[in-house]
């Protein structure tokens, strides 16, 4: 009997001990413990910053959602007042109920609530609205976690340069979404609340909430009415053209601004579940070679250098034999008599090599790269191309000479654009942006980097260049079809042979029109190039007729005068009246390959 009495004596003991210990030494930690079986914590989505268009039209934006999640062991327990009567309804109860807020059938609904999964999500992407009206229901075990939807207001307009974030985590998946991630993407918060056995929220017990903090928004250069416009007409002639895409882009000439960039084909991000659709902005990604329209920088490097002027006589061969091969002009032809304005509004091939023979490959070289070639524009887009430009040392004898008339060397739209843009701007290039602001996080903006200011060639170089290309949009030109009623238009039109590395050789062609108005003022260059055009494919005649119609779009959207009718296009002289004698001054003509290759 005295056994059995210390043997409970001390287990009396070493429960008392034990409850000292809870109670006393470990009472915060095993209260922490109660309190976590009984507390639930929700990650608060950061607002993701709004993305805006020059004039604040919204085109990208994340809107407050919320998931609805259900507890299925508690569903069971639901009640509500029938005929006056509080009835326990259960699942079945809580499908019709639910079904008639989310827009479902019960029958398909009510297997998500039956079982004993503690956590099912039963919709996602609800508004605020509607989850306060599931709220009120006051169903067991029905509770939401915050979320949020990116939306992109203008569709496929401006897909292509906005770019998207991934629906199932809203996380940056291209385009300016993912170039400026860290400053949209903001910091997430987090909300710890206590719950009742049933899963729901108790009302009155105390939260501890560490709110997030908003993504800053961006306001770009892009305008929104231009992009529709630019985006509409690129995508009518790719299809009319039978092309495999295309580009347009618009440029401010005084700032480098980027006003458009249109690109097709493209996607939706609203709906990237089907996976169709180029997800990339072709006028930043898409390589090729340009053709007659980098014509514009062996003329403005051959008359910066001295080599030439406007008025300088020319003889041009329908063909020349450089590096073992015969190189043909433009369109065959026996010997004609020009000047080099007349060569350039012809496109002659010929009459670009004989330029660029005045100069050394190095030379010509160094003007190709000031006017941006073979380097990115620095604007950081993602999967933005340099382009090719090889060094001059490793040029052949056909090279050295296709290169004068863009074959040879590959460009994008964007670097092309603003060559024209440096032309029009008196020979200095400024590289192009498209942020203009930043949000300072508290009601301000913060100024984005101007662009980068680089001197191609001289004021006088460059204004003899726009006055020549003034004469490709005349009558006797390549581009009529680019004349603007009201406006002088300057600008340059390309046909060349595309390079396919699916097949490893040419394919093709890219179709061409760049230009710029007023040309006595110049306001805006407009690109339009298409890329392996079926249905015609001179860029005089698939191109040049969409430049002109978005730029005159752009040019009233602007409210950009037209040119007074006192100011007309100065008369440059194009053509000789007779073959020129051999030892006429500065005359330029084949006197056979300056080097083999």
């Amino acid at each position: 009997m005295r056994g059995m009495m210390v043997v409970s004596l001390i287990v009396l003991s070493l429960f008392a001990a034990q409850l000292v210990r809870i109670q006393g030494f470990d009472s915060e930690a095993v209260a922490a413990d109660a309190l976590a079986q009984r507390t639930q914590t929700e990650a608060i989505p950061a607002h993701r910053g709004t993305i805006y268009d020059a004039n604040n039209t919204v085109l990208a934006q994340s809107q407050e959602r919320r998931t609805v999640v259900i507890d299925q062991t508690a569903v069971t327990e639901y009640e509500k007042k029938v005929a006056g009567t509080r009835t326990k309804v259960g699942v079945e109860g809580a499908a019709k109920d639910l079904a008639a807020i989310l827009g479902e059938s019960a029958r398909e609904l009510e297997p998500k609530l039956t079982g004993t999964q503690r956590y099912r999500i039963v919709a996602k992407n609800i508004s605020p609205l509607t989850w306060r009206r599931i709220n009120a229901l006051g169903i067991p075990g029905v509770y939401s976690e915050r979320s949020s939807q990116r939306t992109y207001p203008q569709s496929t307009t401006v897909a292509s340069l906005v770019g998207f974030v991934q629906p199932q985590d809203q996380t940056a998946g291209g385009g300016l979404e993912l170039q400026f991630d860290d400053i949209l993407k903001g910091t997430p918060g987090q909300a710890t609340y206590e719950i009742a056995q049933d899963g729901s929220r108790l009302p009155n017990a105390s939260d501890d909430v560490s709110s997030a903090t908003s993504g800053k928004d961006i306001r770009l250069t892009i305008d929104n009415d231009i992009q529709w416009y630019a985006q509409n007409a690129l995508a009518n002639q790719v299809k009319k053209t039978q092309a495999l895409s295309g580009t347009i882009v618009v440029q401010r000439v005084d700032t480098g601004e980027l006003v458009a960039l249109a690109s097709y084909p493209t996607f939706d991000p609203n709906n990237l579940g089907d996976g169709k659709g180029v997800y990339s902005n072709l006028a930043f990604s898409d390589v090729f070679e340009p053709g007659s329209t980098s014509k514009i920088m062996t003329v403005a490097a051959g008359l910066e250098e001295g080599n030439i002027t406007p008025s300088t006589p020319m003889i041009l061969p329908g063909s020349m034999e450089r590096g073992n091969r015969v190189l043909k002009d433009s369109h065959p032809h026996p010997d004609e008599y020009r000047t080099v304005a007349g060569a350039l509004a012809e496109s002659s091939n010929t009459g670009a090599m004989l330029i660029g023979e005045t100069m050394t490959p190095k030379t010509m070289e160094e003007y190709l790269r000031k006017f941006g070639l073979g380097s990115t524009s620095g604007s950081g887009f993602p999967g933005e191309s340099a382009g090719l430009l090889p060094k001059s040392e490793t040029w052949s004898g056909s090279q050295r000479a296709t290169i004068t008339y863009g074959q040879g060397i590959s460009t994008t739209a964007v670097q092309v654009t603003n060559v024209f843009q440096a032309i029009a701007n008196g020979g200095v290039r400024i590289s192009p942006t498209f942020v203009k602001e930043i949000s300072d996080g508290e009601g301000g903006w913060d100024p984005a980097p101007a662009g980068k200011r680089t001197k191609t060639v001289s004021k006088k170089s460059a204004d003899q260049v726009a006055r020549m290309l003034e004469g490709v949009v005349s009558d006797e030109g390549t581009a009529p079809e680019a004349k603007i009623e009201g406006y002088r238009v300057a600008g340059k039109t390309g046909t060349a042979d595309r390079y396919d590395p699916k097949v490893g050789g040419y394919s093709g062609k890219t179709a061409s029109f760049i230009g710029f108005a007023p040309a006595d003022d110049p306001q805006l260059v407009v690109s339009v190039i298409l890329q392996r055009p079926i249905k015609g494919y001179y860029g005089g005649t698939v191109a040049a007729p969409v430049f002109k119609d978005v730029m005159t779009y752009a040019l009233q959207k602007e409210k950009v005068p037209p040119t007074p009718q006192d100011q007309k296009a100065p008369k440059v002289k194009t053509k000789l009246s007779k073959r020129p004698a051999a030892d006429t001054p500065g005359l330029l003509m084949d006197h056979g390959s300056p080097g083999a290759g």
